[in-house]
């Protein structure tokens, strides 16, 4: 991992891109509150915030809109960017590799099995109903993990041509079995696990974010609070032991943190890949490795680009709704291609 890479700005200009971050955090926040298929007011956000002041021309029918389809959408695409600019972030410095991201590495596969076999199985057996489909996201997510993780370790160091190749290999399984499922499926369970392949926000409601939020919310704030002790494992196991860090216990929590928030994404919003690869190097490009910068940094721009790509995702075919994980994707897999040129280079030079 480039531990050692220099950010283009220096100190003083951090605090200027921390603020750029929120005003366009709020700017499209403000955007998402304001826009949709039943059209364009800028006041309601102003309407629902501020129910007693004299914008007389909002009626409760739009302010139901906001409240009831509008903030929770918004709140998924907080909650959803954060968590994947996060994991993806804690990704990248357990394996000190900036290729590492969990949609690669299969975990969002193994989430959205999981889910999609709940979903399928939900109409033609009794004990399994919705309410599974975020534990088992989480199980699936951890499952594929520590498969991969495990194929990956040769005596302590993580193979990360081994990780990226597994992680390969376990999305084209899932791929299949998602397949297998969607063969047998009906047509309802079907027209969800399209939902599921593809990710959207579209499925966002109060109900939903009781299941999959305190899994976001909780993996979020553990891994802020381990920023120190990743940190220092970027500087390698060794040093890191040194500085009195239980690296063998802190490579399983990461892992454990890392699945739980992706599981909890993927139960809400389905598979939305190339999130937690592109952030978190923007994010080092500007302010450099240190977690304790950087991480509050990629959540905000994980947060700015998933508001970004759900305006886009609704404004492209209007009236209608691209799924928001063709745009990541769109956005995501030339960046990538960019990095394993850029790599390429380096190891050429």
């Amino acid at each position: 991992m480039s531990n050692t890479a220099l950010p283009l700005l220096n100190s003083n200009q951090h605090l200027k891109w921390y603020w750029l971050s929120g005003l366009l955090l709020l700017g499209l926040a403000w955007l998402s509150l304001s826009s949709g298929p039943v059209g364009w007011d800028w006041k309601m956000p102003i309407a629902w915030l501020l129910p007693d002041t004299m914008i007389m021309d909002i009626d409760e029918l739009q302010m139901s809109v906001v409240s009831q389809i509008r903030l929770p959408r918004l709140l998924l695409a907080i909650l959803v960017g954060s968590v994947l600019a996060c994991s993806g972030a804690a990704t990248q410095a357990l394996c000190r590799n900036p290729l590492a991201d969990p949609s690669l590495m299969g975990v969002t596969g193994g989430a959205a099995v999981a889910a999609i076999a709940v979903i399928a199985l939900a109409p033609k057996v009794s004990f399994i109903n919705e309410a599974m489909v975020a534990p088992a996201a989480f199980v699936g997510a951890l499952t594929i993990t520590s498969v991969i993780y495990r194929l990956a370790n040769h005596q302590g160091q993580v193979q990360i041509t081994t990780l990226l190749l597994a992680g390969v290999a376990i999305n084209a399984i899932a791929m299949a079995i998602i397949g297998l499922f969607s063969f047998f499926a009906d047509d309802s369970s079907l027209r969800l696990m399209t939902y599921w392949q593809m990710g959207s926000l579209g499925g966002a409601s109060w109900s939903a974010m009781i299941y999959g939020a305190p899994l976001i919310v909780i993996s979020t704030i553990m891994l802020i609070m381990k920023k120190r002790q990743i940190n220092a494992l970027m500087l390698g196991e060794r040093d890191a032991r040194h500085l009195g860090v239980n690296v063998k216990r802190l490579k399983t929590e990461v892992v454990f943190l890392v699945a739980l928030g992706v599981g909890g994404a993927v139960a809400m919003a389905g598979m939305i890949g190339f999130v937690g690869l592109v952030v978190p190097h923007i994010a080092r490009l500007l302010v450099g490795p240190d977690l304790r910068k950087m991480l509050p940094l990629s959540m905000l721009l994980g947060c700015v680009l998933m508001l970004l790509a759900d305006w886009i995702a609704r404004l492209i075919v209007a009236p209608s709704e691209l799924p928001i994980g063709i745009v990541t994707a769109l956005f995501g897999a030339p960046f990538f291609i960019y990095q394993l040129v850029k790599q390429k280079r380096g190891a050429h030079a």
